[in-house]
């Protein structure tokens, strides 16, 4: 570096504080072993059967805002259903309540409530995953219910309750049709013809 390029540097750098340690953010230290889900996701990759069919992620999650709102919907859900949905116009058939639960806990649980919901013809449930303004990080089990949700072909469609029903602090989540609802709607569709 020239005399004049240090000089240059030194004058861009006037007023420029070191950043605080409060400020920083650290990365997670990863001990260089696959986690849990990496290992099923890349079984199942291979066409190995996997033992345990919950692959949802408990690695790295975008943290989300606790008074935020979180949505999803897949492609073919209609803008009506959603909208019946966003506005808790469904009855609601099941309820998870994820409060004082730990990240392990919790990832079970949704897992189970989700598949069991869909198995025994569940179609609008609840999850109150609270909104974590206290926890730290802020909104740590919301984050993950966020990211769960939409790895799950079993959900259709979801979005943060209404105020009545836990505002931000619960989602309404769509479930898809059992295969028994699937094939009594073919066969009650097939009667009209």
């Amino acid at each position: 570096m020239s005399e004049d390029d240090f000089d240059f540097f030194k004058q861009e750098m006037t007023g420029v504080a070191p950043i605080s340690q409060k400020e920083k953010v650290t990365a997670p230290v990863s001990s260089g072993d696959p986690s849990e889900s990496q290992l099923a996701r890349r079984a199942s990759a291979e066409g190995k059967i996997v033992l345990n069919p919950n692959v949802l992620s408990t690695d790295f999650v975008e943290p989300v805002d606790p008074l935020g709102i979180i949505c999803f919907k897949r492609d073919g859900v209609q803008k009506g259903v959603y909208r019946k949905l966003r506005l808790g116009k469904y009855e609601i058939h099941g309820v998870l309540d994820l409060h004082r639960k730990t990240l392990k806990e919790a990832h079970k649980d949704v897992f189970d409530f989700v598949t069991e919901g869909v198995e025994h013809g569940l179609r609008t449930v609840m999850i109150l995953h609270g909104k974590g303004v206290q926890s730290n990080p802020p909104a740590f089990l919301k984050s993950f219910v966020n990211k769960w949700l939409p790895q799950m072909d079993e959900v259709l469609a979801f979005h943060s309750a209404q105020k009545h029903q836990g505002g931000v602090g619960a989602v309404y989540v769509l479930l898809r049709k059992s295969e028994q609802q699937k094939l009594e709607n073919k066969e009650r569709h097939q009667g009209r013809r």
